[in-house]
């Protein structure tokens, strides 16, 4: 027999979006059921932003060594590492966080959870085959944030296990001694240069003329130069593919590569499409999901709600929490309140790490922007950090030198890139931020460069030294 449950929201999802979403309804004091088939744990703690980050970490402590010897510390020649008790230590640190995440969700949600699959029957009714058999929600609203998964193309499945996703990627409990990277944007060009760093031979491709989903030509060809001793990018052409009985041959017009396994990292799709296969519940856009206002996360004028990666957009975890509190917040109130949303900010954490902020230059008229440049060479504590090939460009309205963007490859880039986010969403023009203080010696100094290089393009507003303002 079916049970019904009959609530004023239903959140499928317990991810990080669905999480938030019930902060808010709890907030408004509505009820709830929360739905996720498990297992428990955001998709950061399990497979993204932590584990890659401790990878990173481990490849950076390794690759520390090399500078070490410039500075006179003896012996580095005669240091090994391990790549399997490496990696054995990401996948604890994996488990540490996602078990923890799960733990606390799991905790937050108490009997409000319900365990199973889920299916759209009507846009407000979900069925849910859990352990104690199939249940039917009726809610006021519906809030889907049921995540995302990587994409691995069909023509793939020739090549059987050779091919592990990024989700799969740290389930392995050895690592492969050769590996090819299918898609070199944040995840690929990331856990590609830890495994690199780390004694994997490791090669990219990807169809991009630039990585990291970099837009802008001199800094996309600054970072093909940084990183591209460590790790070939054979980029602007798709790698042709090769079963052979040890291995993949790996094939473009750049090269070809034999390696034990391919790493698809070719992006994530939205999991929408496994609550509503047929696509007859919601409506659908050209891209084959549920067209939803950014501002508000509804469906249109249904009582239903898209957010975090399920709304196939901006796929990294601050955005699902903002979405999620956004979708929760209308969706207990039955409102449509439209929120501003947050200056983009993504960052992959390669040392140096590569930043875009605000809008790229490919969605900027030439006409109407000038462009600041400065470069790690020219600044002290970068030089210092081995980071002189940093490069910082920022994008600022030609007329009033208003930051519109920016995009970065420095060390300390994550630090540079928020300080610029906050800047660009606090509405700040490059004279203001010339005339804050700069500390010497600093990587921030290779910002106050930059901004002296966009002003010298702006029109003459007087004969005062530049960043400098008479009292009042």
């Amino acid at each position: 027999m079916t049970r019904e449950i009959q609530v004023d929201v239903a959140v499928i999802g317990a991810g990080t979006a669905g999480l938030f979403a019930m902060r808010q309804v709890r907030r408004a004091s509505k009820s709830f059921v929360m739905i996720d088939p498990g297992p428990l744990g955001t998709t950061c703690a399990r497979v993204g932003c932590m584990p890659s980050k401790v990878a990173l970490h481990a490849a950076h402590l390794w690759a520390d060594r090399v500078p070490m010897a410039e500075h006179g510390v003896r012996g580095t020649e005669h240091l090994s590492v391990d790549p399997d008790a490496a990696w054995a230590k990401v996948r604890a640190m994996r488990d540490r966080f996602a078990g923890r995440t799960a733990e606390n969700s799991r905790k937050a949600m108490g009997e409000h959870l319900l365990e199973g699959p889920a299916r759209l029957r009507e846009p407000t009714v979900v069925e849910v085959e859990g352990p104690q058999g199939p249940c039917t929600v009726r809610a006021a609203a519906v809030i889907i944030a049921n995540g995302s998964r990587p994409v691995k193309p069909k023509w793939l499945d020739a090549l059987g296990d050779r091919v592990i996703t990024t989700d799969e990627l740290f389930e392995l409990e050895t690592l492969p001694r050769s590996l090819g990277v299918l898609g070199l944007g944040a995840i690929g060009l990331e856990m590609g240069l830890a495994l690199a760093r780390l004694g994997v031979h490791v090669v990219g491709s990807d169809i991009a003329r630039w990585p990291a989903g970099l837009t802008d030509p001199e800094l996309g060809q600054r970072v093909v130069e940084q990183f591209s001793g460590e790790l070939p990018m054979w980029l602007e052409e798709a790698a042709r593919l090769t079963p052979e009985a040890d291995g993949v041959r790996m094939e473009t017009a750049q090269g070809q590569e034999k390696v034990e396994r391919i790493l698809a990292a070719m992006g994530r799709r939205s999991n929408i499409d496994t609550l509503d296969p047929e696509g007859h519940v919601l409506p659908l856009a050209e891209d084959g999901l549920p067209p939803v206002d950014p501002a508000t996360m509804q469906v249109g004028d249904l009582p239903v709600f898209v957010a975090g990666d399920a709304n196939g957009r901006r796929l990294l975890m601050h955005e699902a929490g903002d979405e999620g509190s956004i979708a929760g917040y209308n969706a207990a109130r039955g409102a449509s309140q439209r929120f501003r949303r947050r200056t983009p900010l993504a960052i992959a954490f390669t040392q140096p790490d590569i930043v875009s902020v605000g809008t790229p230059l490919s969605e900027l008229d030439p006409e109407r922007v000038v462009v600041g440049t400065a470069e790690g060479s020219g600044n002290g504590r970068s030089v210092i950090l081995g980071a002189q090939d940093s490069m910082v460009r920022l994008y600022a309205d030609a007329d009033t030198g208003r930051l519109r963007g920016a995009a970065l490859s420095a060390a300390s880039g994550e630090h540079l890139g928020h300080l610029l986010a906050w800047a660009i969403q606090r509405g700040e023009t490059a004279q203001q931020l010339l005339a804050l203080p700069f500390y010497h010696p600093v990587v921030e100094e290779v910002v106050q460069e930059a901004l002296q290089d966009l002003v010298g393009q702006l029109p003459a507003s007087g004969d005062l030294p530049a960043g400098l303002e008479p009292e009042a």
